[in-house]
């Protein structure tokens, strides 16, 4: 949990503990990737040893990258560390910032580098059970749908990305 993470500290990118972060709710780097096969995003359940967040679905991973690091290296990093997903070109789509409660006295506020990367059927995956409880394909209709009736079962961020920056994150076919 050691992580340093690119935080702004009175307006300059420092780095900063993660934990750290949260706790202050510091304004801070990180990356989000849709994996989508077609209209259908892969999702993943967070372990439940996760220190915030645990056991909700979210987007297929998200993290902080390393200092300096590339949106576009980070992900591929995050996507074979979390879920064994290699061989990907994830794509940059836009930049997102947003500020969340996560519970536990923690906030997410995050300065975001979305990045979509379509896959074939054949993919593997191979979850880290450090990282991820299970997974799962949904179909865009069907997350709204189900984002709509069981809010508490997702993570904020995700809840944030499709209700304020879905068209930004998926294109105008999104909106259906």
């Amino acid at each position: 949990m050691n992580q340093m993470v690119p935080a702004f500290v009175q307006g300059v990118l420092t780095p900063v503990e993660k934990l750290e972060v949260h706790r202050r709710g510091l304004r801070h780097l990180a990356i989000s990737v849709f994996v989508m096969r077609g209209t259908e995003v892969l999702l993943q359940r967070r372990a439940l040893t996760k220190y915030h967040t645990p056991g909700l679905w979210t987007n297929t991973c998200c993290t902080h990258p390393f200092w300096g690091e590339d949106p576009v290296a980070c992900a591929k990093r995050r996507l074979r560390e979390e879920l064994g997903i290699t061989g990907v070109v994830p794509m940059l789509r836009d930049k997102i910032e947003y500020r969340a409660d996560v519970g536990g006295g923690l906030t997410e506020h995050e300065v975001v580098d979305i990045l979509i990367a379509d896959v074939t059927p054949q993919m593997t995956l191979v979850p880290n059970p450090d990282e991820v409880a299970a997974t799962r394909w949904i179909d865009l209709y069907d997350l709204d749908a189900e984002l709509r009736r069981w809010p508490d079962r997702f993570t904020p961020w995700l809840q944030i990305y499709m209700a304020e920056h879905r068209e930004q994150i998926f294109g105008v076919w999104a909106g259906r």
